[in-house]
This record gives structure tokens, sequence and C-alpha cells, in this order.
């Protein structure tokens, strides 16, 4: 190993002392903040918030200071349905509601994997994986599709925000602590030889403590409620004692089976035209796995353009922080401009952010829009945000086509949209990730 000299420290001084630029960088930089000083013009100047395609202009919900934004986005696609089909106004679904199940079967989850890893050594890295966060806030599209088909959902009347679904650190925080308890004692009591349902005896008890821990903090969920509702047209609606189950049929009514995950991961170990899954990555067992297709990026976008061009909103999940402005929700690659004020290029590409972990998927949202040229190519995407109406465009974002190309990895469509050999891979025995694959980082938050 090669150390740092003295005369090589002196000679950095003496180049950096020499170039006016630089000096002059330091001065914006250190008076207004790095990514400030160095904003271009020209993002905003490309990434006007008008589209040739522009399905909602809906207000947005706020996940607030919580890991939710996948279910904020798969329930936000469902809520302009039902916005636009029953004529609603100012509606939104109880995203607490979903939250409260994931917590529920994610502990579940979490000491099933226990119990299977039994065998393992602590220190093993999947028994260290499965320690490391037993469960946490963020998930997939097939994960909040299993809480879906299992529970259902509510308006958010029937079920509205708490404390700690808005602000979610100190429910982690002890459910985290009382599951590695758990995990200690399922442990200790297999490495005893206790019979199989004697560990379940005891894992049904410990899920009593998660339930009524979650009850608490959360609120007990609704078995049945009563909705009622005035249409735009001033008509009066109600439904008495409905079942989450029934409220999903009769005012949502997607057939969830209908709908498969793309991603678009341009690396080594993962050809495209090939189907994917994840070790260790859910939350309801003996639900549908989490599984993907692997699609070129021209494709990929098509395909998110044909569903908005059908009239549907797409999930998508994206590396939301990369080269971004949060206050003007603008996310371009020419955001900010390293390269004429430091001469720093930012070469890396999308496989190599992803196989040297620079990049991954931190966030959903919902692709609600798009700006066409006169050849049908996309400009740029209207994105439907879940942080509130304070940032953005009333909290609506644009990205522009070249920021899709290189941050998003995943897209949500009708089956019906893929070609017979893409439906044939999605449906071929998918070949199985690592617990750790950054494919899996969003329900990792």
């Amino acid at each position: 190993m090669s150390e740092l000299t003295k005369n090589f420290t002196e000679q950095l001084f003496e180049r950096y002392q020499a170039n006016p630029k630089l000096r002059a960088v330091e001065n914006a930089v250190t008076h207004a903040g790095l990514l400030k000083a160095l904003e271009t013009r020209q993002s905003t100047v490309e990434n006007d918030y008008v589209f040739s395609l522009d399905l909602t202009k809906d207000a947005v919900s706020n996940q607030k200071a919580s890991g939710r934004c996948w279910m904020f986005a798969a329930l936000n696609t469902f809520r302009h349905k039902l916005i636009s089909d029953f004529k609603l106004e100012n509606f939104e679904l109880s995203q607490a509601h979903t939250f409260f199940w994931d917590k529920y079967e994610k502990s579940n989850w979490f000491l099933e994997n226990i119990i299977a890893t039994a065998d393992q050594d602590l220190d093993s890295r999947k028994v260290k994986f499965l320690l490391d966060v037993p469960q946490q806030d963020g998930g997939q599209w097939d994960m909040v599709v299993s809480l879906f088909e299992k529970y259902g959902v509510v308006p958010k009347s029937a079920y509205p925000e708490s404390i700690s679904s808005s602000n979610s650190r100190e429910l982690n925080q002890y459910l985290n602590k009382l599951l590695r308890q758990d995990a200690q004692i399922l442990r200790e009591l297999i490495s005893k030889g206790a019979a199989a349902d004697t560990v379940q005896a005891k894992k049904e008890e410990l899920l009593e403590e998660v339930f009524n821990f979650l009850a608490v903090n959360l609120g007990l969920p609704p078995r049945s409620f009563d909705f009622a509702y005035r249409d735009k047209d001033n008509n009066y609606h109600s439904d008495k004692a409905i079942t989450p189950q029934a409220f999903y049929e009769k005012y949502v009514g997607l057939k969830l089976d209908d709908y498969v995950s793309i991603i678009n991961a341009p690396t080594e170990d993962k050809p495209f035209g090939k189907s994917y899954t994840v070790e260790l990555l859910g939350n309801v067992v003996g639900s549908r796995d989490v599984r993907y297709l692997n699609l070129d990026m021209k494709r990929f976008k098509e395909l998110a353009i044909a569903q908005m061009q059908a009239g549907e909103t797409v999930w998508f999940g994206s590396d939301v922080g990369q080269s971004s402005n949060r206050q003007s929700g603008i996310m371009a690659t020419n955001t900010y401009d390293f390269t004429s004020s430091m001469d720093i290029s930012l070469t890396q590409d999308k496989a190599g952010r992803l196989d040297y972990s620079e990049s991954l998927m931190t966030h959903a949202m919902v692709l609600t829009g798009v700006d066409l040229d006169e050849n049908g190519q996309p400009l740029k995407w209207k994105v439907e945000n879940s942080w509130g109406d304070k940032v953005g465009d009333k909290g609506y974002f644009v990205a522009s086509d070249a920021w899709m190309d290189e941050y998003t990895y995943q897209i949500v469509v009708r089956k019906d949209l893929l070609k017979a050999e893409e439906l044939t891979a999605y449906e071929a025995e998918p070949i199985l990730l690592k617990p750790w694959d950054p494919m899996g980082a969003l329900a990792s938050k």
C-alpha cells in the first residue's frame, strides 16, 4: 500500500491555489451549498411542466416521514381510477390500512425465515441479512399486490393516519427490537430440539404481541365500515358495513394478475429477456413471489407509453435522489454541472452504478404523462410523487428522457401489452438473485 506523502499533498495545494476557477467555485459552494451552486438554468428551461399526454391533475398525497412510497404509488394508481369512475373529489385510499397489514405480515415472514435458517450460524450472511433489518417500510409491487388480495383496501376516512404511520421511526425501532428478541427465542427453542408444532405455537404467541403493538400504534383496522360520499354532480351514495375486500372489488375492481413488473438492469449477471426473483424478498407467506422481466430501455419505455396512451398511469421505481432537485421537482442528467465547475466527469454508466453500489431503486412513484415529439419519441415524463404539494409543481415532478434512461429501474404494466415471447419469458422459472441484489433494494428502505 502506498501512503500519501507530504510532497504530494503540497503539490495539490499549489495547483489548487493557482486555479482561479476552482477558487471562484469555492466561494459559490461555501456560501450557497454544493448543489445549489452547481444547478444549471438549462435543466429548468428544457423540463417545463407541459406534456402532450397528461392523464391527471389530481391533488398529490404525502407519505411524510415514512418509507411507504411503494404502497402510496400503488394506491395512487387506484385512486385516479376511482376519482374518474365515481366522480369523486379530494379522495384518497388509506395507506395506513395497507401499512398495518404489511407490518403484521412482514413480522410473520421474518420469523418464518428465522425458523427456516435456524440450522445456520448466527454469523452466516443470510441470518445476518435477516437480523440487520427484520422489517422496514419499503416493499415491491408484488408485495403490495399480496396485501390487496388478502386484506383489500379502505378509504382514508375509514382508517386515517396516525403519528406512527406518518412518522414511522419509533415504530420501526421498537418493532425490530421485539422481532430480534423473538428471533433469539425461536432459535434457542429450536437448538434445544423443540418439535415443529411447539415452535409454531411459540411463534403465534409472539405474533400476538406484534399484532397488539401495531394496533396500539396504528389503530385496530376495520373489518367492515360504512362508506358514504357525494359525487361531483352532488348525488349521494352510501354502502353500509362493507368489508375491505368487498370495497376493493366494487370500487377498484382491477385484476392484479393482469399486471407484470418490468425492470431495466443492464448488468452482465442479468441478461435481457429473462425473468428474475430475489431470495428472501417478500411479506405475505404463501403469496405470489416477487418476479421481474428484464428488458432493454427502449422496450421498457415503449411499454410505459403504451399503457399511458391506453389511459392508465404507471407505477415505477427509480433512484430518485440522483441528479434531481427536490424543490423544483426537476430530475435531469444536466441538473448540476460538475464538469465545467470542477473538472469532475461523472461517467459511470448504469450497469457500473448498479455493480459498484452507486445506484439502486430507492423510491416508487407514478408516471402520469409524457411529452412526445413528432415521431412519438419521449422528451420528458410527468411524475406524480408522494411528498406533498409543496415541492415540484403542486407535488408533480418532471423527468427528462435521459434521466429515465439512467435512473429508472422498474415499471408495472398490463400483461396484454407484452409480446408473446416476452410473456413466455416472464412466466418461465425465474433466476434467483441474492437477497442483497440492488433489484430488491426498494423493499429494504
